[in-house]
């Protein structure tokens, strides 16, 4: 098959659409496929819309042969395949990640709403900007000819928001690798995200991580690191490999890249409950309430005591599900064969 990756970032841009990309690029290619990848490079140094106008002059040059034309975002690489593919008369597929339009209001507004009661309590104040993002968003994806959702949990929350069709849209689950081989910790460092949003409520967690040194240090326990240093990501993913436990407190995380790969390298986490995925690994998570620095608090001291570290970390170690990157392609080609 020839197939277009349309992608808003990619290596060696980081974060988890550039890592999605670059593995889909690189499994279909091993599978025999043509493949191609339009990303954003030099068309970033031009104005919003400007440069969307030239990324789909992109995705005809690079897509007009295209059997398959799957979309990474929901925005800056969606709307312009959108309009691409209407000139071209293709379909195409969309694979949603995070939700650009909740990230871009808690950024600008610095209201801490939560992602599953975004749409319900604060669309209503959306900016001008945010309005066409939320109407051609949703006509990117209500045009798709086909969605895919990595949780059901965002499915149903688009469904709703957007008004989508229901039988158009599909459940592929993120990459979950082979384990590697436990390790124990080099110190008692706890790694967070590094992307300083404030959707990310690191804020909140510096805060409440501070709070739980001290009571720490009142018990005679060996002190806590807290690292948010950026890395590229296979130096990220040492690092988490090596640490005390993984952290993510975030307002929402859909299907957080960097949990999976924490359970991958055998390393115990606490996580949001505000996850699509608590279903999926709540055998082997420690669950947080965003919103509730106590809560934070008690699961970061609760941990802090090695046997109870050592407990997750046995959890973990039952915890066989897998979920390759041949498994996602297929999937995403099966999706695809039944348009």
């Amino acid at each position: 098959m020839k197939i277009l990756i349309s992608t808003g970032i990619y290596p060696p841009d980081i974060g988890g659409p550039a890592q999605y990309a670059r593995n889909l690029y690189e499994t279909w290619k091993k599978q025999g496929h043509d493949v191609k990848v339009a990303a954003y490079r030099w068309e970033r140094a031009f104005p919003t819309f400007l440069r969307h106008f030239l990324f789909l002059l992109k995705i005809i040059r690079k897509g007009w042969n295209a059997d398959l034309i799957i979309v990474l975002d929901t925005w800056s690489a969606a709307v312009p395949t959108m309009y691409a593919c209407k000139m071209m008369g293709k379909k195409y597929i969309i694979r949603t990640g995070g939700d650009f339009l909740w990230e871009t209001y808690v950024e600008r507004t610095g209201d801490l709403v939560l992602f599953k009661d975004f749409y319900n309590e604060s669309i209503d104040k959306l900016s001008k900007k945010e309005k066409v993002i939320y109407k051609l968003g949703g006509d990117a994806l209500r045009y798709s000819s086909g969605i895919i959702f990595s949780t059901e949990w965002q499915r149903g929350i688009f469904e709703k928001a957007y008004k989508l069709d229901s039988k158009k849209s599909r459940i592929v689950e993120n990459f979950c690798g082979e384990r590697e081989e436990q390790i124990s910790p080099e110190a008692r460092v706890f790694v967070a995200g590094t992307r300083e949003l404030k959707w990310k409520n690191l804020d909140a967690l510096k805060q409440a991580f501070k709070i739980a040194q001290m009571e720490i240090r009142l018990r005679g326990w060996d002190d806590i690191e807290f690292d948010t240093t950026k890395a590229v990501y296979d130096n990220f993913q040492e690092r988490m490999r090596r640490s005390y436990a993984v952290i993510l407190t975030s307002l929402g995380d859909i299907s957080p890249n960097m949990i999976f790969d924490a359970i991958r390298v055998g390393t115990p986490f606490i996580l949001t409950k505000e996850t699509g995925i608590s279903e999926r690994v709540k055998d082997c998570a420690i669950f947080v309430d965003p919103k509730n620095e106590k809560d934070i608090i008690d699961k970061i001291v609760w941990i802090s005591d090695p046997k109870n570290r050592q407990i997750q970390a046995e959890k973990i170690k039952r915890f066989t599900w897998v979920h390759t990157w041949d498994d996602i392609t297929s999937e995403i080609i099966s999706i695809y064969g039944k348009l």
